[in-house]
């Protein structure tokens, strides 16, 4: 397969009233087409703001300080914004967290989904309401003619899931980049929308960026994993591989706190302590030593780089 996007040492830092953030540090992994790759970590790991980067739609305060993101073979850090917005949303897409909070409230789903179509798409005005329709079916919404002529408000979670994905899905992009998009979905419809975007990709060989802390779903839906700490990737590598014997003491941690079959509630083990305050965190420093128990003195120096690609790596002087 050959590569679609590459992330070569990213970084990017936030303006604060405390300081300057420094959100992700020299963040590297890649992506071939029609392959699925999972992001994972806590809460506050950078996960999200690595998609956001690579989308173009960074919060003004935030900037890109360092690195480079090649998206089928152009250097996103360079391109003009006229270039990005004509990438995204026809080559490039995303489906966000909270659907709800996505969509226009007071603009009809047929509308929103036209919308898309009549600005990165090759269609008539007058073909685009029938164009929504048909994505509305696609994507598994009962009675699609009625539906298109809704209101957000008027749909369950689960709809807003799926009128997210047809949005997303609607110009046909080579990228897919999916922001948690089980949140807030009971199990029965997460699974649901997993499968969509799963069996869509399959068939339109295109490349997802899963962004989750959920490990199992990550083993059951993706083919490699990047595991990120406090805006550094510590580990990546194919999903069973590492699922199986992680590398990185932090993996590890994650994967001890993850409930699965088979493991009592009692035998989870939360990590210990903090993530760190990303204000005060040298550059290149492992964030996640102050937690670690296998920590020793080189661990205060430069990280092991991870380069981008298929291989199973750990930055850590001492992996497991």
């Amino acid at each position: 397969m050959s590569e679609l996007l590459r992330v070569e040492n990213l970084s990017v830092a936030f303006r604060t009233r405390g300081g300057i953030v420094r959100a992700l540090e020299t963040v590297s992994f890649s992506i071939a087409r029609g392959e699925t790759v999972a992001l994972v970590g806590e809460s506050g790991s950078g996960k999200s703001v690595t998609a956001y980067a690579a989308m173009g739609i960074l919060d003004p305060a935030g900037q890109v300080t360092g690195g480079r993101i090649v998206f089928d073979g152009i250097d996103l850090t360079e391109a003009s914004e006229r270039e990005i917005e004509d990438l995204r949303g026809r080559e490039m897409s995303m489906i966000f967290q909270n659907p709800r909070a996505a969509l226009n409230p007071i603009r009809r789903i047929g509308t929103q989904i036209a919308d898309v179509l009549l600005r990165h798409g090759n269609i008539r005005r007058a073909d685009a309401p029938a164009e929504a329709v048909r994505l509305l079916a696609q994507v598994g919404i009962p009675d699609p003619a009625r539906r298109s002529r809704a209101y957000p408000f008027e749909l369950s979670g689960g709809m807003c899931q799926r009128v997210m994905i047809a949005i997303a899905l609607a110009c046909a992009p080579s990228l897919l980049i999916a922001d948690e998009p089980t949140t807030g979905l009971d199990v029965t419809t997460q699974a649901v929308a997993m499968d969509l975007v799963r069996d869509l990709a399959r068939e339109r060989q295109m490349a997802t960026l899963l962004i989750t802390h959920d490990l199992a779903l990550a083993s059951e839906y993706c083919d490699r994993v990047v595991v990120m700490h406090a805006g550094h990737v510590v580990e990546s590598g194919p999903v069973a591989e590492l699922l199986a014997a992680p590398r990185h003491p932090y993996t590890a941690r994650l994967l001890a706190a993850t409930p699965r079959p088979g493991i009592a509630l009692g035998d989870l083990a939360a990590i210990p302590g903090e993530l760190p305050d990303l204000r005060r965190a040298a550059a290149g420093v492992c964030r996640f030593a102050g937690r670690c128990d296998r920590r020793r003195d080189d661990c205060a120096g430069s990280l092991p780089p991870i380069p981008p690609g298929p291989l199973h790596d750990a930055a850590c002087w001492n992996p497991l």
